[in-house]
């Protein structure tokens, strides 16, 4: 429960001025339309830090990106 309140606030911090993510009722909403700049921010990172994992972090990343895209998330 402590992870989910710090998630929570996380998020509500960084929504001060995109509106990442808003509460409704004790729910989440998370705004998919920044969530995909901020998989490919991790993604550089990642890649810049460790090359030898370039395939794999292409490979999730297409891959959390595409389902992004169909259902939404």
């Amino acid at each position: 429960m402590a992870l989910r309140n710090r998630l929570l606030l996380f998020l509500l911090a960084l929504s001060t001025s995109t509106a990442l993510a808003q509460t409704r009722g004790g729910a989440l909403t998370i705004r998919t339309t920044l969530i995909s700049p901020l998989i490919a921010l991790l993604a550089g990172i990642l890649i810049l830090l460790v090359p030898r994992v370039l395939n794999y972090v292409v490979a999730i990343y297409l891959i959390l990106i595409g389902l992004i895209g169909l259902f939404g998330v």
